[in-house]
């Protein structure tokens, strides 16, 4: 993930960057146990190399088996993926802190970046129908980091959810520009 993938881009291993899935950020900032740590989103934008990053899984916050989640978030949603998996979803509040930082480190970039928002939901869980769809808590992201991007950050948003195939295209479709306009990869 995302631990493994700063140092790798801060080496100069990496000509560019298709970041879908920032879920580190939901566990770095409501105290999850997948965290990348507070640099996660940094080595594209320093290197100056293009990247295209979006939402994946910022609505939840990674725990062990359930019993391990710390009782500070009883009364929380939760979702068991297995007996070592437990989620539990972001609020709004937190959210739209998600989106402050997003914001922040992405505006920081010195090479081309875009973010790209898929309106149908950030995760599998949170499609409608699904236990984690709280259009509040998306919308609380997503106009966040409208709010907050500075022009020099594309923004693009897609009627899809992330893991729909048209979604998955507009990303590569865009990062495919990005690379080509910096000369990196085919003609």
């Amino acid at each position: 993930g995302g631990r493994a993938m700063e140092p790798l881009v801060g080496e100069g291993l990496v000509d560019g960057v298709l970041d879908v899935t920032t879920t580190e950020w939901a566990d770095e900032l409501v105290g999850g146990v997948l965290s990348a740590g507070p640099d996660r989103l940094e080595a594209a934008g320093e290197a100056g190399i293009p990247q295209v990053v979006s939402t994946g899984a910022l609505d939840m916050v990674n725990f062990g088996p359930r019993e391990s989640v710390p009782e500070t978030f009883e009364g929380r949603q939760f979702h068991v993926h297995n007996p070592q998996v437990t989620l539990m979803r972001t609020t709004p509040e937190e959210n739209a802190e998600l989106g402050e930082i997003i914001a922040g480190k992405l505006n920081a970039a010195t090479g081309p970046t875009a973010v790209v928002l898929p309106l149908g939901g950030v995760s599998m869980l949170d499609v409608e129908g699904e236990e984690f769809h709280d259009p509040e808590a998306d919308a609380a992201l997503f106009e966040t980091l409208r709010e907050h991007l500075e022009d020099g950050v594309e923004l693009l948003e897609r009627e899809a959810d992330i893991n729909d195939e048209a979604f998955a295209e507009a990303l590569a479709e865009t990062l495919d520009g990005y690379m080509r306009a910096a000369g990196v990869g085919p003609d």
